[in-house]
């Protein structure tokens, strides 16, 4: 195997993936809230309970600038922040049930556009992609701590 081509493999399906990701979420998030907030409520609907500083990993953002957008996102009534019980130093994130119901309504309009791309695919289309999707998580896209 040649490891050079298939980084370059990787390069051009990873390309792919913000390009159909933008299509699946343009216009999805509600008017409401900046891209950024929803790129940060989107990873805490998928990943809650989670830290500010998992957050600002993930979005490859300033501590600061995560501060600062999740006293936004708090404000708007969209999250909840609790303390550790063991730590009260440390805080979690979750979304709050307006935050919930945010993000299920820009899921569904994500949801819809996905079956509409897929509605031509067959059985064995579909479990081939659905094989496809847990082999990239389990052997590229896991975390980087489980490395």
């Amino acid at each position: 195997m040649d490891k050079n081509a298939l980084f370059y493999k990787l390069v051009s399906f990873t390309s792919s993936v913000h390009r159909v990701t933008q299509e699946l979420t343009k216009n999805a998030k509600s008017d409401s809230i900046s891209q950024v907030q929803y790129n940060i409520l989107e990873y805490i609907s998928v990943s809650q309970p989670v830290t500010p500083s998992e957050i600002n990993d993930c979005q490859n953002m300033s501590m600061p600038n995560t501060s600062r957008e999740l006293s936004k996102l708090s404000k708007k009534n969209l999250i909840e922040k609790l303390n550790d019980t063991e730590d009260r130093r440390k805080q979690y994130i979750r979304l709050s049930s307006d935050g919930e119901a945010m993000m299920n309504e820009a899921f569904a309009t994500i949801e819809s556009r996905f079956l509409k791309r897929i509605e031509n695919a067959s059985i064995e289309d579909l479990d081939d992609i659905e094989r496809a999707l847990e082999i990239l998580q389990a052997k590229l896209f896991y975390s980087s701590d489980k490395s």
